[in-house]
């Protein structure tokens, strides 16, 4: 049926924000209702919001109202910044019971607990060049596995003859192995657990070294470097730089770490942008051609 003009349609083609406002309104008023963000993040079966604490009095007609409209399991409120060294998220769920989820992505299957795992939605790009990088046959450390974030990508898409993937929080290591066995590559990852600092892991066996920590995983270059194979490999340095001449910056920070580690370059250096990371800021991956020293 042809709409009025100057009428906004009515019904379910309408966006899902549109309608939640519209339930919202007739509880609070139609002010509270016009302020009301309207991005969101679908985890798979968990919704993600992003609520101003004004809106906490409302905060369970809008779970009921956002469950109901996309038809999720469960419904958070980011509360605070991601938090410590596991980088939990810091949410309150609002509607629901149930926050573990899957997402696929690029054909991968991503198992986690949104309300205690960190899954960036904005990591998408560089969880696929990850496997793109591999070469069928290679050998990938990942010294912060988390979830699997770039061991599995390494070992099923770019075809890893071995993946040994390090994870100091129980809960990612738990998700980390299931995931290895969701995608059937649980027989050529190599899932550790403890602080990469401190378990054993041999020398001269990486093709790859993935170093995905943020703000900054410079620091870790030096456990990183007698990694590689002695014909030379990379490191895949992740950290957060200005967004204005930090590439350069993070390059130059990462190359000088290589030095200072005895590494020699096996090749140009470079970083891209992987996403921004607040006002001012980008998150950057250094990709580091290297030989360790002889």
């Amino acid at each position: 049926m042809p709409t009025v003009a100057g009428r906004r349609p009515r019904g379910p083609g309408r966006p899902p924000a549109e309608r939640v406002r519209e339930r919202l309104a007739a509880v609070a008023g139609p002010e509270v209702a016009a302020a009301m963000p309207t991005g969101y993040q679908r985890l798979g079966r968990v919704l993600l919001l992003r609520l101003p604490e004004g809106f906490r009095p409302y905060f369970s007609v809008l779970g009921a109202a956002w469950t109901r409209e996309l038809g999720v399991a469960s419904v958070l409120v980011r509360v605070g910044p991601v938090d410590g060294e596991f980088r939990r998220p810091q949410v309150e769920r609002i509607a629901g019971d149930a926050t573990e989820t899957e997402v696929v992505e690029h054909g991968i299957r991503w198992r986690f607990d949104a309300a205690r795992i960190m899954f960036a939605a904005g990591n998408r790009t560089e969880r696929r060049r990850a496997g793109g990088l591999v070469r069928p046959g290679e050998t990938v450390v990942d010294l912060f596995a988390g979830i699997g974030y770039f061991a599995v990508p390494a070992a099923r898409v770019g075809r890893a003859a071995r993946v040994l993937a390090v994870e100091k929080n129980p809960e990612a290591y738990r998700y980390l192995r299931e995931n290895a066995a969701l995608n059937g590559v649980a027989d050529r990852i190599e899932p550790v657990l403890g602080d990469n600092r401190a378990v054993p892991l041999s020398a001269g066996v990486a093709d790859h070294v993935f170093l995905g920590y943020l703000p900054d995983a410079t620091p870790w270059v030096a456990r990183a470097v007698p990694l590689l194979r002695s014909e030379g490999g990379q490191l895949h340095v992740h950290c957060v730089a200005d967004a204005r001449g930090g590439r350069e910056a993070a390059v130059l920070r990462a190359s000088a770490a290589a030095r200072a580690a005895g590494a020699r370059p096996n090749g140009p250096a470079s970083a891209r942008e992987v996403k921004p990371y607040g006002p001012g800021r980008v998150h950057v991956v250094v990709d580091l051609p290297l030989r360790p020293p002889a």
